[in-house]
């Protein structure tokens, strides 16, 4: 499962392109605030970002791009905007953007550029995740802990690629909303705590290190150490 940051304030775009995504296999994370965009992007290892470059708080893609690569951080990033000035490109290009496609856009156009980007940015092969003793095959999406093969439904599967992604970190309830079920509002149900029981009772059971946490009041963490150092930290 490829993963994707999409930086974008219009949400109806965004909910675009993260649906056609996702139609694809790819796990999505959305942000529309410019301000929170570089927590987002340096969180978790994404395999593309997508970048708006007009966001809220007069905040600028370029700079958040220009950010990124003086932090060192090489993740292949799309430019998508409006401003579409032969310059405009010139600037994105210049401000270490991998590509620069100009709205409105097809589809099929974007997902040509990225799979181009990342042609260029990636090697074959398969992609793994591990912690501890499990192992996570993005590619065939497959499970194995202890030498135990785990069976994940796609649901299942999207939770814990996205508590990986934030390993060690805090997973918040609205973050799983969004992220996983593509909720902008808390809908007052159970499906995330139903979810995440299914999930550890699949990965946990019969380990004796536990890696899904729960904490309270917050949500929720994925690390061999437990959520206590988490806290404190």
């Amino acid at each position: 499962m490829r993963s994707c940051l999409i930086i974008e304030d219009d949400a109806e775009n965004a909910r675009y392109v993260a649906t056609g995504l996702r139609e694809l296999g790819w796990f999505v994370a959305l942000c529309r605030d410019g301000v929170d965009a570089i927590d987002r992007a340096i969180a978790a290892t994404w395999d593309v970002i997508i970048l708006d470059r007009m966001l809220p708080n007069d905040v600028d893609g370029l700079s958040i791009l220009k950010t990124l690569r003086s932090l060192g951080r090489t993740t292949p990033v799309l430019v998508l905007s409006a401003l579409a000035a032969t310059d405009e490109r010139v600037r994105g290009l210049q401000a270490g953007c991998d590509d620069y496609l100009t709205k409105p856009f097809a589809f099929s156009e974007l997902t040509a550029r990225i799979e181009a980007i990342l042609r260029r940015a990636q090697p074959d092969g398969p992609r793994e995740m591990r912690v501890a003793d499990m192992k996570v095959d993005l590619i065939s999406r497959s499970v194995e802990r202890g030498g135990r093969t785990i069976a994940l439904q796609p649901r299942e599967f999207r939770l814990l690629t996205y508590l990986l992604l934030h390993q060690g970190r805090i997973v918040t309830r609205t973050m799983l909303l969004e992220a996983v079920w593509d909720y902008r509002f808390d809908p007052q149900t159970n499906v995330i705590d139903v979810h995440i029981s299914r999930l550890r009772g699949k990965i946990d059971k019969d380990a004796s290190v536990p890696l899904i946490h729960t904490v309270r009041g917050v949500g929720y963490t994925l690390s061999p150490e437990g959520a206590k150092r988490e806290i404190a930290g």
